[in-house]
């Protein structure tokens, strides 16, 4: 007669401490802390190529997981055009055909300093990208602050992203 009190009470504490957590939605990320892993050594068609050396450059930068065929990576778009005015973001494309994201990007603007394609889905694997758009905050040592996964936009932005980006600066 008490086990089933016992366990509806110990499912009412494990629900309970789900919800009390930060943000229960989010995955914890292996990278935070960690040096950015390798990027990908290709890139489309007369854009800069992203390098390995570009991470560990001085200052904090933006890295970003994307594709054409991503609706929440047309979402954020403009978000990622404004930050480029502030701080070097780069792109990495995301199992899409060249000619998908050349579009995207010539219709849309490229606020991407440099890219890198991801066309087998390697590199996402690396920094434990679980689907597009993801974001990286990388500081000037190449070590992976923060990542944001979903679209910058509305509340996730300002509420989530802005606060880690705005710490990370701060500490430069």
């Amino acid at each position: 007669m008490l086990a089933p009190v016992a366990v509806f009470a110990g499912f009412a504490a494990l629900a309970g401490w789900a919800l009390m957590r930060n943000d229960p939605d989010t995955l914890p990320s292996t990278m935070i802390g960690r040096e950015a892993p390798a990027v990908g050594d290709t890139t489309l068609p007369g854009k800069v190529q992203l390098t390995d050396d570009m991470l560990r450059q001085p200052g904090v930068k933006l890295v970003n997981f994307w594709a054409s065929w991503c609706p929440p990576c047309r979402a954020e778009h403009p978000t990622l055009t404004e930050l480029s005015g502030r701080l070097p973001v780069y792109g990495v494309d995301l199992k899409d055909p060249e000619g998908a994201a050349m579009g995207f990007l010539s219709g849309h603007g490229d606020p991407f300093a440099a890219l890198a394609t991801d066309p087998r889905g390697r590199t996402a694997i690396e920094w434990g990208v679980t689907a597009p758009p993801e974001t990286f905050i990388i500081d000037g040592t190449g070590r992976v602050l923060y990542r944001h996964v979903g679209p910058l936009v509305r509340e996730d932005y300002t509420d989530r992203f802005l606060p880690e980006l705005e710490k990370a600066l701060a500490a430069e």
